[in-house]
């Protein structure tokens, strides 16, 4: 019996979020979500900077984005919330895991959405949270 899983992704990973952290450090679930009033049950992550760039871009908090390098420590799956609802066959590469991710690198520089694009994604959120449609499957 072969017990080997197979492969998601191989990475690199990436986390955005406006938590300062610091290398070595672990990200890990049942802490506050960057973008709901809640303890989040999983710890999100993406192989793609776009994504990364997203989520540091539209976390809740006033404090600075940051985008970090992580490596995975358990199984991971695909982000049910992007790939089944909005981009089937997980073009953004977005994962999600019950186990910790180590901060193995920090991006010291990247380049923002515009303010438009960020402005626009934001209001877009905002209408789909007063519709009561803007749920996330955690």
């Amino acid at each position: 019996m072969n017990n080997k899983k197979d492969v998601l992704d191989n990475g690199p990973f990436f986390h955005g979020t406006k938590a300062e952290l610091e290398i070595g450090d672990f990200l890990e679930p049942q802490h506050l979500s960057n973008y709901q009033d809640k303890k989040s049950n999983y710890i999100y992550f993406t192989a793609t900077l776009d994504a990364a760039k997203w989520g540091a871009e539209l976390a809740t908090s006033k404090a600075k984005e940051r985008i970090y390098i992580v490596e995975p420590l358990g199984d991971f799956e695909n982000d049910p919330n992007l790939t089944d609802k909005r981009f089937p066959g997980n073009p953004t590469r977005s994962y999600r895991s019950k186990s910790p991710l180590k901060i193995i690198a920090e991006l010291g520089s990247w380049e923002r959405h515009s303010d438009d694009e960020i402005n626009h994604m934001l209001t877009s959120l905002q209408k789909l949270r007063e519709q009561g449609i803007a749920i996330i499957y955690d």
